[in-house]
């Protein structure tokens, strides 16, 4: 069996093999309806929304040259998503091809992102035959997935939802006991309300004692200067984010 199909387990750090089945996710039925575009894809195989080189827009490697592998399919709706043409949009590729994409691109920087990325079982190895190949691996998810077949060797950044996203009651708390010191939390934050309950998250769940955290304002909907404001007045040591991309080139662009 290749390494790269071997998953660490991120409760124990012990390796074991994951087969190329869909992760039990328990999902309501409004929410199963969305995954369509998934059903028909070939195992083995990885739905790809697209793979491009940019900037680093987000978390603390915002600036850095990077790669990035989104992935088609997304089961929550939140209102203030922007890749929206993710949810269906897409190429059917091997996993190999994928892997091999990634490299020739170059970066030692690699984000796996979406949709939601741990909806196809076949991130797994690939993330894992990533951080094989030397490549620090990011992996941007929903928070509403269980992370536990998650190779240790990556890093985390899990958006928690606010009330505000409209899918709230979607977070997986459990996956706040995995954070690891290299792993990241986002809150993306909708207004003053949503602040209050991502600080008050925060401090309930000592999540600054884990791993960094990150307050990022939903374009168009906070200005950041006040979620500045709110930060300093709270005395909580959390970053403030800047949706980087969106600053440097137009917001709607894609491929940035």
């Amino acid at each position: 069996m290749p390494s790269g199909s071997l998953l660490a387990h991120r409760d124990n750090g012990l390796f074991r093999a994951a087969a190329l089945e869909r992760p039990a996710v328990s999902l309501p039925a409004h929410h199963r309806h969305r995954l369509g575009p998934l059903e028909k894809k070939p195992s083995g195989s990885l739905l790809i929304h697209e793979i491009y080189r940019s900037l680093q827009g987000e978390s603390t490697f915002a600036g850095l040259p990077c790669v990035f592998i989104r992935l088609t399919g997304c089961h929550l709706r939140c209102v203030y998503c922007d890749t929206p043409h993710a949810f269906t949009q897409g190429e059917i590729l091997d996993l190999d091809r994928v892997v091999a994409r990634a490299l020739e691109l170059g970066d030692d920087l690699v984000e796996i992102t979406g949709g939601e990325p741990l909806l196809q079982p076949e991130v797994y190895p690939l993330m894992s035959r990533l951080a094989d190949a030397g490549k620090t691996v990011l992996l941007e998810t929903s928070g509403a997935i269980d992370t536990k077949l998650v190779d240790h060797r990556v890093r985390v950044i899990l958006d928690i939802k606010t009330p505000g996203s409209a899918e709230v009651d979607a977070n997986v708390w459990s996956n706040v006991d995995r954070l690891q010191p290299s792993d990241e939390v986002k809150f993306v934050i909708c207004s003053r309300t949503d602040f209050d309950w991502a600080a008050a998250t925060v401090r309930s769940r000592g999540l600054i004692e884990r791993c960094p955290v990150l307050f990022s304002a939903a374009y168009g909907e906070v200005d950041p200067a006040d979620l500045a404001g709110w930060i300093l007045e709270s005395g909580l040591s959390v970053r403030l984010q800047l949706q980087q991309h969106k600053i440097l080139w137009n917001p709607s662009a894609r491929g940035v």
